[in-house]
């Protein structure tokens, strides 16, 4: 007897990538500050390493959760950490360029 695989669902995007077009000099988009940006994608990290927790924790109580969406929960939750990594490594890498300048 086989069970049939529930749908996955839509797919959210990782890292929202709306927020960070590139702003054109007739364009009426607001400016956004690196600030608030960085800490919009860290937060979004963040959901989806709770989500993966979430998950994690219904799936061994035994509340119903199937093994493929715990599985698809954690590798979202590691590509979205390793994706901040990436982007904080080439920021690190571009303020030590920054230093380096002579004026």
């Amino acid at each position: 007897m086989s069970i049939p695989i529930s749908s996955i669902g839509h797919a959210p995007q990782l890292l929202s990538v709306d927020s960070i077009a590139p702003v054109t000099p007739g364009s009426q988009n607001k400016s956004v500050d690196f600030g608030s940006l960085l800490s919009s994608a860290i937060t979004q990290v963040e959901a989806q390493r709770s989500h993966a927790d979430q998950s994690i924790q219904r799936f061994l109580s035994g509340q119903g959760e199937e093994l493929h969406n715990v599985a698809i929960a954690t590798q979202r939750a590691d590509i979205a950490f390793d994706l901040g990594m990436q982007i904080r490594n080439k920021i690190v890498s571009a303020y030590q360029e920054i230093m380096k300048m002579q004026l």
